[in-house]
């Protein structure tokens, strides 16, 4: 799942484009001043989309400007309520990828996000990594990083991780999860998920692993 990261101060616009990126599949985290996007940069991010005119004293150019410090390839979208061709050059001078003029449409925004994240991250690298939060999980390695720290799991704990990676919001029985990862064949107690989901969450304290009591568990 790509990670974006929203920086926009109208609260109202900022919830409706933030529903839109993730009923397209998106992971998004929302900042409302330029300070709180400052402070998010360094971590594993996908894509961000910037607007120009915030109402602290940080714009739009300032964080795109700490993001290149950092990262020099990951695309940046710009928005604006200016239509003014100096924005756009200067944008794509400090190296954003593209430039949206409010009012947009949330949808329009989405076809450019999709369309830019096609070209940055082609097929075959989406289908061997996963990002999510600060966790980055190699399918050809069967490894998770966060940053540079590898975490190390176990196989089951790897493929329980991985279920739910792949099925974000899907919820799941015990008896679902013990058919998916242990198989048909398992005759123990549906409790092996519990403890299996326990040692997940402790060595990966950031998902957002939810329990629906008297049924299973769901990833969001």
């Amino acid at each position: 799942m790509y990670k974006i990261c929203f920086v926009e101060d109208e609260e109202r616009l900022a919830s409706v484009v933030t529903a839109y990126l993730e009923k397209a599949g998106y992971e998004v985290t929302y900042f409302a001043t330029g300070q709180e996007a400052l402070a998010y940069i360094g971590n594993p991010v996908n894509l961000w989309i910037l607007d120009i005119m915030l109402k602290d004293d940080i714009n739009g150019y300032d964080i795109i400007k700490a993001i290149r410090e950092k990262d020099e390839s990951v695309p940046v979208i710009f928005t604006s309520a200016r239509d003014q061709d100096l924005d756009r050059i200067l944008g794509l001078e400090l190296g954003s990828d593209d430039y949206i003029t409010k009012p947009y449409s949330s949808k329009e925004l989405v076809l450019r996000v999709e369309k830019i994240l096609k070209r940055c991250f082609p097929k075959e690298k989406e289908e061997n990594f996963y990002t999510y939060q600060n966790y980055q999980l190699d399918l050809d390695k069967r490894i998770v990083m966060k940053g540079e720290k590898e975490i190390v799991l176990t196989t089951l704990e790897y493929d329980l991780l991985l279920l739910f990676l792949q099925n974000i919001n899907k919820s799941f029985s015990r008896e679902e999860i013990l058919k998916q990862i242990w198989g048909d064949d398992y005759f123990g107690s549906d409790r092996a998920v519990d403890d299996l989901i326990r040692r997940l969450r402790k060595k990966m304290p950031q998902l957002r692993l939810s329990t629906i009591y008297g049924y299973g568990y769901r990833l969001s």
